[in-house]
């Protein structure tokens, strides 16, 4: 085991050093908001009787990657499949690249490869909750609008 604060975790992952499944990376850059236990505490209390969503992420397969998309983004179903009956598959022949040049509304996480994660978020987080910090790994530039 190894104490990292949240940057220093995510520079790992980056450098292939750690591993940690998408929503944990989510969360790492959710973290990345703030320089302090003490104000991860304060925002906390502070918004601990606001609520929150249910939300499951839904795969959209692209040609060269995979995008999870979350409430809120553009793509994001009207009735996602919370239990994984309906066997929804989402896919398409479009690049990444192509999907994100045509997009406006993004809360989503881009996935070229298991250590090459992107978070590209411009919506209000519901809630009075914190936004992810976007963190390009790439040279893309999508527009995004946090």
């Amino acid at each position: 085991f190894q104490w990292s604060s949240p940057p220093e975790a995510i520079k790992r992952f980056k450098a292939q050093e750690i591993w940690f499944p998408p929503p944990q990376f989510y969360e790492f850059c959710r973290l990345c908001n703030f320089s302090s236990l003490g104000q991860l505490q304060e925002f906390s209390s502070a918004r601990a009787l606001e609520g929150c969503e249910r939300w499951m992420p839904v795969m959209l397969s692209a040609a060269d990657g995979v995008i999870q998309l979350l409430p809120g983004d553009e793509l994001y179903p009207e009735d996602p499949d919370y239990t994984g009956e309906k066997k929804i598959i989402m896919s398409t022949d479009k690049k990444v690249e192509d999907l994100m040049k045509e997009g406006g509304i993004f809360h989503r996480m881009v996935i070229k490869n298991i250590n090459n994660l992107a978070i590209y978020v411009n919506i209000q987080a519901k809630y009075k909750h914190i936004n992810p910090l976007m963190m390009k790994w790439d040279n893309s530039d999508y527009n995004s609008r946090l």
